[in-house]
């Protein structure tokens, strides 16, 4: 028997004779994109789970950071019991999880058990609509995630005993493309890269960034309900893999005012009948229609979806000039410093869009992305013209939202949005956003203690 890391059933179930694997992990993301789930026998899993999957509360859909129930939602409170959810088991995802002992992973579409159809607020749920949208235009969609990470020498637990202060960073310089300094990170994402490769996520490489034991790692491009998985699972083996070795990493938008934040640049194309969509598929770098109203659609309504790029308070921190942040909203040639970058030519030109950040959910990022650039093509908009030189400093361009507060009104008052999400999941987004929002303003920070403490 041979395998790439994905696993069939038939593979599995030769894993599980030999005892190469014991455990099937099934799992799901709730809505800030953390992984749901149950460890099963793996007997189990193959003679019952495989087929008819298993149970999930339904308040993970409503549960904030800490797991404590948020009243206010629909889809779940205490009055009508907080029931369950099936989780029916996708098993094209199926894999091994290589960086945990004898486990495979599964990852899992949400039902509602009444009407046997797809929960529609579930992350992955409203991607796979989008690819369904895609689907009626033509079209199919492919992607990558770009993420970057902090790496520190502290496990996660001495880091949350320091209140995540003085940690102590993998590198004592800006280590942007330097070899050296990337050698003594090895120990993490060398062993990460291996894991994921042996794990059905085709690797292209990790570099240092422009941070203090920042790093980025890139995964091969795929479809895009794919990548939306292989990044779920990316992080999830990075921080599991960490945490192993009793270290820690981060993937918050902005870890310090003194640092650069941390991405995901989002790269995207739409094909038909195996040809880049986007492309005349020579080795030129003109576009097609398709993509100067894709390209438009995105730009134009990034504001309005602006939480499912950047879904928490400390998201709005990464947008500093000069920062290699966005932000403005305005597209360029090969230019770092727009909001959407173009880049390749011919098979390989795809949008790169640099607005999310390394905290985004991409299930929610990749439908606001094909949701907006659908809405472009149907539309045939065009785009603004294109940015030449220094986006920082072309005020002429429309701001990011500086703030999940403002960006929740926009998203709220949006009839796009609402048309998109529909009127239920779109209320339901907006209390989560407005939720998180809450609890930070209620919050006292290390920020005014110092600033207020003795000297107001």
């Amino acid at each position: 028997m041979s395998h790439s890391g994905k696993l069939t059933i038939d593979d599995l179930r030769a894993l599980i004779s030999s005892s190469q694997i014991e455990t099937v992990l099934v799992a799901f993301t709730d809505l800030y994109g953390r992984l749901m789930g149950k460890r099963f026998d793996a007997q189990f899993f193959l003679t019952t789970v495989a087929e008819n999957g298993t149970h999930g509360c339904d308040y993970l859909f409503t549960a904030d950071m800490e797991m404590e129930p948020v009243t206010g939602y629909k889809f779940a409170n205490w009055r009508n019991g907080y029931g369950d959810m099936h989780l029916v088991p996708d098993l094209s995802t199926l894999r091994l999880a290589d960086w945990l002992d004898k486990t495979a992973i599964v990852l899992c579409d949400i039902i509602d058990n009444s009407s046997h159809e797809l929960v529609p607020l579930a992350p992955r749920s409203l991607l796979k609509r989008q690819i369904e949208r895609c689907a009626k235009f033509g079209f199919t969609a492919k992607s990558a995630s770009e993420l970057e990470y902090y790496i520190f020498r502290n496990s996660y637990q001495e880091a949350s005993e320091s209140e995540y202060r003085n940690l102590n960073a993998a590198s004592w310089y800006l280590e942007d493309y330097h070899v050296m300094q990337g050698a003594r990170e090895e120990d993490l994402n060398a062993t990460v890269r291996r894991h994921l490769s042996r794990s059905g996520i085709p690797i292209e490489s990790t570099k240092g960034e422009w941070g203090l034991g920042q790093h980025e790692l890139n995964v091969q491009y795929c479809d895009v309900l794919e990548m939306a998985d292989r990044h779920v699972l990316l992080k999830q083996c990075l921080k599991e893999t960490a945490d192993q070795q009793q270290i820690s990493v981060t993937f918050m938008g902005k870890f310090a005012e003194d640092q650069a934040g941390s991405s995901c640049h989002l790269h995207l194309s739409l094909w038909r009948d195996g040809i880049n969509a986007f492309s005349d598929n020579t080795n030129s770098v003109e576009p097609t229609e398709i993509f100067n109203w894709f390209l438009a659609g995105w730009i134009n309504q990034t504001k309005e979806f602006m939480p499912f790029y950047a879904p928490n308070v400390n998201s709005y921190k990464r947008y500093q000039s000069g920062s290699w942040a966005p932000t403005r909203l305005a597209w360029s040639q090969d230019n770092r410093t727009a909001g959407f970058r173009v880049v390749g030519s011919g098979p390989s030109l795809r949008i790169e869009c640099r607005v999310p950040g390394a905290d985004c959910n991409p299930y929610l990022t990749y439908s606001a992305a094909l949701a907006s650039g659908l809405h472009g093509i149907d539309n045939r908009t065009t785009p603004p013209p294109v940015l030449e030189g220094d986006a920082y400093t072309a005020n002429h361009f429309p701001h990011v939202s500086t703030s999940l507060c403002s960006a929740t009104d926009l998203f709220e008052q949006s009839d796009f949005v609402q048309a998109t999400l529909g009127e239920d999941v779109h209320r339901h987004y907006t209390h989560f956003f407005r939720t998180e929002q809450s609890a930070f303003d209620g919050a006292v920070t290390d920020w005014e203690r110092r600033r207020y403490f003795e000297r107001i």
